[in-house]
């Protein structure tokens, strides 16, 4: 995995040791590592994870608990992970995220819920229609980007998803420049485009 240099602390403080030697700490047993890798990654699932659930399942806690969890699989067979770099481990994480948030899904579509009728039939929220169109659009989103190459993939993911600015894509994917990061996001969303009729 090429070097990565280290990246600023978002309160001004003190450098951040850079994600691949926390990692290759992480797999050698290195528990604080791991601490460290936990809180840098826990804002940015939070976030993701409340964006892909059904408004009706975006509880706090339920949020919480899916990243939680997410992290801990993560970290329990951190030594099995090969990161080529930190791009290519937060496609990880993504991914068991995903899995349970559809698994999160299917459980909750399966489960009776009980609805007490009050005097106006209208509910507040989304309806299921809402909430179909959505899940539908997303497994859209998913397919398109599947097909993009493992090193765009990640590249989409860290900028729509978690947010990360181009250079910070370039640094994560190992870019040689936030320009060529841009350049090849933009190309990439072309393609999702084509490859769905328009459906983005």
């Amino acid at each position: 995995m090429a070097e990565e240099t280290q990246r600023p602390d978002p309160s001004g403080e003190r450098p951040l040791e850079s994600t691949s030697a926390l990692l290759q700490r992480a797999r050698g047993g290195d528990e604080s590592a791991r601490n460290r890798l936990f809180e840098r990654y826990l804002p940015s699932f939070q976030r993701w994870a409340h964006g892909r659930l059904p408004r009706h399942m975006r509880g706090v806690t339920e949020t919480n608990d899916l990243v939680q969890v997410t992290l801990m699989r993560a970290f329990q067979h951190i030594e099995d992970f090969e990161p080529r770099r930190e791009g290519s481990f937060l496609a990880y994480l993504r991914q068991i995220l995903m899995n349970l948030v559809r698994d999160e899904i299917r459980r909750a579509n399966v489960r009776p819920q009980s609805v007490e009728l009050g005097d106006s039939l209208r509910q507040p929220g989304p309806s299921p229609l809402e909430d179909a169109l959505t899940a539908e659009r997303i497994e859209a989103y998913e397919a398109a980007l599947e097909k993009l190459p493992e090193r765009t993939r990640e590249a989409v993911v860290l900028r729509l998803e978690l947010g990360f600015t181009y250079a910070q894509v370039a640094e994560a994917i190992s870019s040689p420049s936030s320009n060529a990061a841009r350049m090849l996001i933009s190309r990439a969303l072309l393609q999702m485009a084509e490859g769905t009729d328009g459906t983005q």
